[in-house]
């Protein structure tokens, strides 16, 4: 099982997140109306996942402000944002700030999605909320990008999950990149190349 932190004390995950290359997993979560929230319904288009503990922590918070803002340019793509949050929290949030361009989806319903995507708090204060990461996946539902957090208080990278947006050969390349295991199958540098190997 994988590990995170909260506040520099380790955690454990239940289960490990999905590397690039790999299917993700389909899911039905919960969207601010009660509709379900399924990954097969945006088959086609570029899906990031913002998965985190609550939107109403000030670093969840920002993480969703800061993607419904950069979102909106970008023509086939979409941000699901995932918490175990309630839908109607997810509802009073998005209301009061005026976000109208991600896509919430609670997990209430759906106990499976963090064990399927490796993301549920197993142990420590937190036990039973997501970990925060980012996945990007592609149009045809393959990983391209994944990133655990290393510590749940900190804010994701932003930057390299909008940069697999730009066009389908940088979102190609970005799953080259990240599948690579440390090694350079890229030009250095390139837009998605930072030397890790996903999460």
């Amino acid at each position: 099982m994988a590990e995170t932190a909260f506040k520099g004390t380790p955690v454990t995950l239940a289960g490990e997140i999905p590397q690039p290359g790999a299917v993700a997993p389909d899911f039905r979560l919960v969207g601010k109306d009660l509709s379900d929230v399924a990954l097969t319904d945006y088959a086609g288009k570029t899906v990031i996942l913002n998965v985190f503990p609550s939107i109403d922590t000030q670093v969840c918070a920002m993480s969703v402000r800061k993607f419904n803002a950069e979102i909106a340019n970008f023509d086939n793509a979409v941000v699901i944002c995932v918490s175990a949050d309630l839908p109607f929290a997810h509802g009073r949030f998005c209301g009061a700030e005026g976000l109208d361009h991600v896509i919430t989806a609670s997990t209430f319903r759906s106990s499976d999605f963090g064990e399927t995507y490796g993301l549920r708090i197993a142990d420590g204060p937190l036990a039973g909320l997501m970990a925060r990461a980012v996945l990007v996946i592609d149009g045809q539902g393959k990983v391209a990008y994944s990133q655990l957090v290393p510590d749940i208080s900190q804010e994701p990278d932003y930057e390299t999950a909008l940069a697999c947006l730009s066009n389908e050969e940088v979102l190609q390349a970005c799953t080259a990149s990240f599948t690579a295991e440390h090694s350079r199958s890229l030009a250095d540098d390139g837009p998605c190349d930072d030397g890790r190997a996903g999460g």
